[in-house]
C-alpha cells in the first residue's frame, strides 16, 4: 500500500499500538505470537540436529528462513486484506494489534520492578530468582550489586530488542518488518547459544540477529544520552563511557546500550568473569533499577520521534519514487 496516506496510517497504527501497550500491556500466553514462534522452533529445532557441523549448519538456516517466512508472510497477507475489505481503519487496526505484540514497554514493570522491592526489603533470595527469569547468566549466588548490576544491563539492552529494534523495522517495512524482527529476536535468545549443543545449528539465527539490531543498538547508544539529559542524569558521562567501553562486550551489540546507561547512572555494571563497563562513582541500589527504567523509557519516547517517525517518512517517499518510476 504505497498512497499519499500510507505514512499517516503508519504513524496511526503506531500511535495505537503504543496506547495498547500502555492500556493492557502483554496479551495472554495463549494469543501472544512470540509464545507461538517460540512453539514453532521449539517444535522445528529436533528435526535440524545433527552431529555434522555442516548439516547443522544449513538446517539453522533452513530453520531460521522458514519461520521467519512462517509468520512474516501471513502479517503481510493479513494488512493486505484488511486494507483492501475494511479500508484504513481495518488497516490502522490490525497493524497497530500486530506491532504491539512485537515490542514491549509496560510490561517491563512487573518484570524488572520486583527485583528491586525485593532488594530493598532484604530477600535477596526472591530478587535472585525474579532476576533470573530475565537473564541467562547464573544468579543463584550473586550478591545485591551483581543482582543489580544484571538487572539494570536487562534494560539497557532490552531498549533495543525489546523495542527500538522492532519499531525500527516497521518504520522502513510496515508490520512485517517488526514480525520478521521478533521472529529473527526469538530464534536467537532459543538456539543462538554457543555452547555445544548450538554452536552450529544456532550460528544462522545469531549471525541474522547480530545484523538486525546493529544500527538499531548503535542509534540507541547515541539516543540514551539524549534521554539521560531529559531525565537529570549525567549525559556527558554517558557519552564518555559509552565511547570508552562499548566494545568491551563480546556481543558487537549489547555494549552500546548497557555502557551508555553505565555513565548515565555513574555506575560499575559487571557480569562477573566477563566483563565490567562504567565506573563505580556510585554503589549500586536498588534505586539505580528505577532510575534505569526512567532512561529507558525516555529512550524509547525520544526514538520514536527523532528516528522512528522521520523514518517512516522516508521509507514511504523512497518506495513511492521507486513505485513512479
Amino acid at each position: 500500500m504505497i498512497t499519499p496516506t500510507a505514512f499517516y496510517l503508519n504513524l496511526l497504527a503506531l500511535g495505537l499500538a503504543l496506547l495498547l501497550d500502555y492500556v493492557f500491556g502483554e496479551p495472554p500466553e495463549k494469543l501472544h505470537p512470540t509464545v507461538w514462534m517460540g512453539r514453532v522452533v521449539a517444535y522445528l529445532e529436533p528435526i535440524f540436529k545433527t552431529n555434522s557441523s555442516w548439516k547443522a549448519r544449513f538446517g539453522g538456516g533452513v530453520l531460521c528462513s522458514f519461520s521467519v517466512a512462517l509468520f512474516t508472510l501471513p502479517t503481510f497477507a493479513l494488512v493486505t486484506f484488511a486494507w483492501k475489505y475494511f479500508g484504513a481503519v481495518g488497516y490502522v487496526v490490525v497493524s497497530a494489534i500486530t506491532l504491539k505484540t512485537s515490542f514491549a514497554l509496560k510490561s517491563w514493570n512487573p518484570h524488572i520492578v520486583p527485583v528491586a522491592q525485593a532488594l530493598e526489603s532484604k530477600r535477596i533470595e526472591e530478587a535472585r530468582k525474579l532476576c533470573q527469569k530475565t537473564v541467562r547468566r547464573d544468579l543463584s549466588a550473586a550478591d545485591e550489586q551483581h543482582v543489580i548490576s544484571a538487572s539494570v544491563e536487562t534494560v539497557a539492552e532490552g531498549i533495543v530488542d525489546g523495542y527500538a529494534s522492532p519499531i525500527f523495522y516497521f518504520a522502513l517495512f510496515s508490520t512485517p518488518g517488526a514480525v520478521a524482527y521478533r521472529v529473527i529476536n526469538t530464534l536467537d535468545s532459543m538456539v543462538g547459544y554457543r555452547d555445544q549443543k548450538y554452536r552450529d545449528l544456532g550460528s544462522f539465527s545469531a549471525k541474522l540477529d547480530t545484523i538486525s539490531n546493529y544500527a538499531p543498538a548503535r542509534i540507541v547508544g547515541y539516543t540514551l544520552l539524549l534521554a539521560s539529559a531529559l531525565v537529570g542524569e549525567d549525559w556527558k558521562r554517558a557519552k564518555r563511557i559509552l565511547l570508552r567501553d562499548r566494545g568491551s562486550l563480546e556481543s558487537l551489540n549489547a555494549g552500546w546500550p548497557i555502557s551508555a546507561m553505565a555513565g548515565a547512572l555513574g555506575v560499575r555494571l559487571e557480569k562477573a568473569g566477563y566483563y565490567a563497563l562504567g565506573e563505580a562513582d556510585e554503589n549500586l541500589t536498588p534505586a539505580h533499577i528505577h532510575r534505569a527504567i526512567n532512561v529507558m523509557r525516555a529512550t524509547c519516547a525520544i526514538f520514536t520521534v527523532i528516528v522512528a517517525i522521520p523514518l517512516t517518512y522516508g521509507s514511504w517517499l523512497i518506495q513511492s519514487l521507486l513505485v513512479t518510476t
